[in-house]
Order: C-alpha cells, then structure tokens, then sequence
C-alpha cells in the first residue's frame, strides 16, 4: 500500500518576519505559522509577549483550543465567568485553554517579561476580547 507525500516546499518565517496579531491590550502576539504567513490550513502558532506588572484584557479564542509553552518569566492566567479563578505558571509550564474559555494573562513580575508559544487549532489567531469592569481586570 503506497503512503501519500507531499513534495511541497516547507515555508520558514524568520523572527523578523513573524506577523503582529496584538488584538489584546496589554500583550504582544506574533503568528509565525498561520493562513495568512504560510497558507497552513487548520494549525496557528506564534509568540506571545507581556511586559512586567502588566495584564492583558479579558478575552476568549471562540471554538479554539489553544496550547501554551511558557519559554521564560511567569504569569498567572485568571479565568472563569468573573475572572475568579487563577493558575500561575512558569517557564518550561505547558498551559491547555479549551474552546471559548474567558481568560486574562498577568504577569507579576516586577522585572522580568513573559515569553509564551502559542498553539492553536486554527489556521488563525481568533480572538474575541470581552469587556468586563475594570475591577474585575485588576489582576490579583
């Protein structure tokens, strides 16, 4: 039985390269493999950055699911209807956020930025921020 293979060309994105998707206040994303960088038909993968003491705003990424490598620094990933609940992570943590949960990312960090991988189930970085008060976007 012959197994199928693609003679297509493999695509790199150089770090220069990778496309600005900041559709979050408060967080940096950036898509290396993506529809629109590389054609990819049902995979999203990109870099997220936070400052220290920053927080992004409230968001979810629809029927996504979305896989997190923390490359280095920490954060805390509130969550939850009210933001009320909360995991804090740190590098070489790996974080599974399942379809259309409301989320934020803080990082406490008085001097050190957060790097994250992102992976996603969608050939694009679907984001959905959500507006809630601004107490409740206060991080913990």
């Amino acid at each position: 039985m012959a197994q199928e293979v693609n003679t297509g060309d493999m695509i790199v994105v150089r770090a220069t390269e990778a496309k600005d998707t900041s559709q979050t206040p408060g967080m940096v994303r950036k898509a290396g493999v993506a529809d629109d960088t590389v054609g990819s038909q049902a995979l999203w993968l990109g870099r997220a950055t936070m400052r220290p003491k920053s927080h992004s705003g409230a968001h979810h990424h629809g029927d996504s699911e979305s896989a997190i490598y923390v490359l280095s620094g920490r954060a805390r990933f509130r969550f939850g209807p009210n933001l009320e609940k909360s995991v804090e992570v740190e590098a070489g943590d790996f974080i599974y956020v399942p379809p259309f949960t409301l989320h934020q990312e803080v990082n406490p960090s008085d001097s050190e930025p957060a790097e994250m991988v992102v992976a996603r189930a969608d050939n694009n970085n679907v984001v959905v921020n959500v507006d809630v008060p601004e107490e409740v976007l206060r991080p913990m």
